[in-house]
């Protein structure tokens, strides 16, 4: 599938005709989920409209009814009765862009700035994609939509200032999400604890921390990641 650009879409003065669209909502607050599946009918009266509420169940779906489009949110739990994780979204997304490159995607969440973590991923992605924060309006969510819908990709919304290798983004999982010190992170990634070493000084170099009397630069490191949505 050929990608559209926002500035060609928007230049055709098209959007796709409402209906005959098969679509999945993926969400596990029920009154966002509702909402959400209100404002679809909505727009396509004669689509067909399914819902999920974790990981398992959205692939079960998608498997079954290969829908046109999904809207998902990130923070969503793997499994019933299992907590919400930003990062359950995020394996989610990875795995339904591997099986289905030409799948549609809107990413409707409060936590789109953890979308850099699979930047390359999404650039790649042969289908459709937006990103729609939460607290956008619904005529935007809506634009969002049929953009997606047609093949155009809007992603402006993730910061593309942070270029991040995969190891040194593996690094801050590893220290901030496990708890993990540089010889058990060396450890883990079958590294030397010198080279963890080296990622951490290149990690606060992108990231903008340096050496200031009186601040920790491992809080500090922290606090510019989650800023920067690359970890939760």
């Amino acid at each position: 599938m050929v990608k559209v650009s926002f500035k060609e879409l928007m230049m055709s003065q098209y959007l796709p005709e409402p209906g005959k669209q098969n679509i999945l909502v993926v969400d596990d607050h029920q009154l966002i989920l509702s909402g959400s599946l209100e404002l679809l009918r909505q727009e396509y009266p004669d689509a067909e409209i399914y819902k999920a509420k974790t990981a398992q169940a959205t692939l079960e779906i998608v498997k079954r009814f290969q829908p046109d489009l999904i809207v998902m949110d990130l923070s969503i739990p793997d499994k019933p009765e299992v907590m919400a994780q930003i990062d359950t979204g995020i394996q989610l997304l990875k795995t339904l862009m591997n099986k289905y490159p030409e799948l549609n995607v809107v990413v409707q969440s409060s936590y789109v700035k953890a979308l850099v973590r699979i930047k390359h991923e999404i650039d790649n992605h042969q289908g459709g994609f937006a990103i729609a924060d939460k607290g956008l309006s619904e005529k935007e969510i809506l634009t969002r939509v049929n953009l997606a819908l047609q093949g155009a990709t809007h992603t402006k919304d993730i910061k593309t200032a942070l270029e991040f290798k995969p190891e040194w983004l593996e690094v801050l999982k590893l220290a901030f999400d496990e708890g993990l010190q540089d010889k058990a992170i060396a450890e883990r990634m079958h590294l030397h604890e010198r080279t963890v070493r080296s990622y951490w000084t290149k990690i606060q170099d992108v990231l903008g921390v340096y050496p200031e009397e009186g601040k920790n630069m491992r809080i500090q490191t922290t606090i510019r990641a989650r800023e920067e949505g690359l970890i939760d």
